[in-house]
């Protein structure tokens, strides 16, 4: 009797183990046949502007590498705060991914009642490329330089206004950062998206923005504005002939990040897949041309490292907010 119970014992324990075993083999199975159909791809801006470009160049490559349809899905306003809140309540299954930059990382302080904590509700994916802005103004604006924009402001005060793609985006930002510094008297006008206010500024209804160099940079090869400084410290390699606006405003310095971000519990193994795949990407040389086009530097980076970039950034930008002394409700 003994010996049939520990048989059948054994017997039970064998069966569990086999099936923990076929348990463990198919998770990551299921996983390598992904994606198996469309992923959907928010980003918080407009269409034709620099988040736009850049996801679209890369939504093209992840198409192509994956036989599968990756979808730029525009959610504007809030400063990509609706696109972010939209992706964070998606199922977390690889199919609705974000495109991060700094108004992510932004937001967490400029933002009084976000819905949602990005750092906790969020997974890091990859890390795309980092990039400056460009200070450009109209070409009716006299100044042609830093120094002669800041001249000009304050003999005008009151009378610049400058466009920005949203409240919280690096775009607003970077303009309120240079207000601190110089005590600029200067308005700022919000749209949705740097492709909507670059018109005005063209036509000079707005004077100024402080743009991510991918749509900026069209605009100076066009010859429809004048470029007066990048916001690096030091001078971007894609366009070292514009000065760097530190160099005329010692301390000044508002450099970008553009990613990707998924739903909090999204498997680690698809996570890994898009990793590897945008890392595959960033040594693909006919991408890296394009990015550099762009004015972006590519900077691949596992998801661990992409994390804390954000949130070193988070902190950083939540110093600049304080410094400028600026809130959206």
């Amino acid at each position: 009797m003994g010996g049939m119970m520990i048989r059948s014992f054994r017997t039970r324990l064998f069966g569990l183990v086999c099936l923990a075993s076929l348990f463990v083999a198919t998770v990551p199975a299921a996983a390598a046949d992904y994606p198996t159909r469309p992923v959907r791809w928010l980003i918080g801006f407009s269409a034709g502007g620099p988040v736009d470009i850049v996801a679209r160049i890369m939504a093209q490559w992840l198409s192509d590498h994956f036989g599968q349809q990756f979808i730029v899905e525009n959610r504007t306003g809030s400063g990509g705060n609706i696109a972010a809140a939209a992706a964070i309540n998606s199922p977390p299954d690889g199919y609705t991914l974000l495109f991060v930059a700094p108004n992510n990382a932004i937001s967490t302080s400029l933002y009084k009642k976000l819905p949602y904590d990005f750092l906790r509700d969020t997974a890091p994916v990859a890390s795309i490329m980092q990039l400056t802005n460009l200070m450009i103004v109209s070409n009716a604006m006299p100044a042609k330089t830093v120094r002669e924009f800041i001249d000009y402001c304050k003999a005008n005060p009151g009378k610049i206004s400058y466009a920005s793609s949203g409240n919280g985006t690096s775009v607003h930002m970077s303009a309120e950062l240079f207000k601190a510094m110089t005590k600029c008297d200067m308005l700022h006008v919000p749209y949705r998206g740097s492709a909507a206010a670059l018109p005005d500024v063209i036509s000079n209804k707005v004077q100024l923005i402080f743009d991510n160099l991918p749509s900026a940079l069209e605009q100076v090869r066009g010859g429809t504005v004048r470029p007066l400084g990048v916001t690096s410290p030091q001078r971007w390699p894609v366009v070292p002939d514009i000065p760097a606006i530190a160099e005329t405003v010692p301390g000044f310095e508002s450099v970008g990040f553009y990613g990707i971000s998924a739903p909090k519990g999204t498997p680690p193994e698809v996570i890994e897949i898009l990793n590897k795949a945008v890392g595959e990407a960033l040594k693909d040389p006919k991408l890296v041309a394009r990015l550099k086009e762009t004015g972006g530097i590519p900077k691949p980076m596992t998801p661990a490292e992409f994390g804390k970039l954000v949130a070193d950034e988070t902190e950083k930008w939540r110093k600049v907010v304080e410094f400028a002394g600026v809130s959206v409700d």
